[in-house]
């Protein structure tokens, strides 16, 4: 069955950077500079009661300092634990579900969703749909974690707060024809309370703490900085009409989703990565379940895109040198 492709898998979805029809992944970028949040704009509130969840487990953390019997074991828990979610974030939620950089058969596909619920970041038709629609509207007025509206808010502000809690489906209709990822969808929290669950049988207290619950907080802001951070911080090699930028750091930490202003730029491939010496190790997995036929259709940047619009070659970058002056 893994072998078996749905035959709504097999049409490539565009992802364009601008809302004008374009026949390519990542084509016809508007290189204008965006109008900025900028202020006036008032952020919702934090929704207390709905927010009570993701602060419990930050303070959860302060009991690892009191509990006895953190081993070994416990910090490979956490290791692995971080790795592999990170990549169901990384490849599932955002290069395939939000993307559709490669294409795979139904129960990969399945796989790839749940390993991505189980990182506690929502559903998978919430994330990639909202996602979709951040790529549409990158740091313009409609953009719902643009850094122009303050870090905390583009870090974990919009999550926080009740404005954007349905899922917007007419983004993710490719995959909400899927009732396996609708359920997820709904029950989200099942996955990872499934997994602490385990965590705690295996372990006890020092490895839910520890192997569970530091992994967890660690991939929430791990994921949130490529939000918060990789718009304000790192290099540019292409003019994009936000402020996306290059950071290998970011990178290092999220399994290549710090190379941001290259994934705006061309934003519908399976690596992020366009160069050797860009560390992309989601990438890297992905060609390995290439060459096990597990996933199939890998899409990387033609040669035309790499030479498309790079700052390096005179190319004026409108977006940060007028955000820069206002």
């Amino acid at each position: 069955m893994v072998a078996q492709t749905a035959n709504r898998l097999s049409l490539p979805v565009t992802i364009s950077t601008s809302t004008a029809p374009s026949s390519t992944a990542s084509s016809s970028i508007s290189l204008e500079a965006t109008p900025p949040r900028g202020a006036g704009v008032k952020n919702p509130p934090v929704a207390v009661v709905q927010a009570l969840p993701f602060f419990a487990m930050h303070l959860a953390l302060a009991g690892a300092f009191v509990v006895d019997g953190i081993s070994a074991a416990d910090w490979i828990c956490c290791g692995v634990l971080y790795c592999v979610r990170m990549f169901g974030i990384t490849a599932g939620y955002h290069r395939y579900f939000a993307h559709r950089g490669f294409r795979t058969g139904r129960v990969m596909q399945f796989f790839l969703a749940l390993l991505g619920t189980m990182a506690s970041q929502k559903g998978v038709l919430w994330w990639a749909g909202h996602h979709r629609h951040h790529h549409v509207h990158s740091d313009d007025v409609e953009d719902l974690h643009s850094p122009k509206r303050g870090f905390w808010w583009s870090h974990m502000g919009w999550v926080l707060a009740d404005t954007y809690n349905e899922t917007p489906n007419h983004r993710i209709k490719d995959f909400a024809a899927f009732p396996e990822l609708r359920f997820l969808n709904t029950y989200w929290w099942l996955p990872p309370m499934v997994l602490a669950g385990l965590v705690f049988a295996v372990g006890g207290l020092p490895m839910l703490l520890i192997g569970f619950g530091l992994s967890t907080v660690l991939l929430w802001h791990g994921t949130f900085v490529i939000n918060s951070l990789s718009h304000v911080w790192g290099s540019r090699r292409f003019a994009t009409k936000d402020t996306s930028r290059n950071n290998w750091f970011l990178a290092v930490i999220t399994l290549g989703e710090g190379w941001h202003n290259n994934h705006h730029h061309f934003c519908a491939t399976a690596n992020q990565g366009f160069y050797w010496y860009e560390i992309d190790v989601a990438f890297y997995v992905i060609k390995v379940l290439e060459k096990v036929g597990l996933v199939w259709g890998v899409r990387t940047p033609p040669p035309e895109a790499l030479s498309r619009n790079r700052i390096d070659q005179g190319i004026v970058d409108a977006a940060v040198t007028k955000s820069s002056t206002r």
